[in-house]
């Protein structure tokens, strides 16, 4: 077993729960999936669909404040330009 952790999805039995519908969206050609966490309002969950791995980033606002669509686009192309081409991963 490794000691550090690994990239990819939590465990079921560790894995957040999800609030209402998800938002589906499509930035500059990358497809996500973007949830808010049950009882925690302002916390978003974004699921790279399109990525290379199972792989995505959770984000929280201030103050539990819902995020916009624009916000949550700007999110993602803030992930995506801090990924390494080569790995598919955040680079190092």
């Amino acid at each position: 077993m490794a000691s550090e952790p690994e990239p990819g999805i939590a465990p079921e039995d560790q894995s957040p729960r999800h609030a209402g519908d998800p938002v589906m969206l499509t930035v500059d050609g990358h497809d996500f999936r973007v949830r808010v966490r049950t009882g925690e309002p302002g916390t978003y969950d974004f699921d790279w669909l399109s990525g290379p791995h199972e792989y995505g980033f959770g984000l929280s606002g201030a103050a539990g404040a819902p995020m916009s669509r624009a916000a949550m686009e700007e999110a993602i192309r803030g992930f995506l330009a801090e990924i390494d081409p080569a790995t598919g991963y955040l680079a190092e």
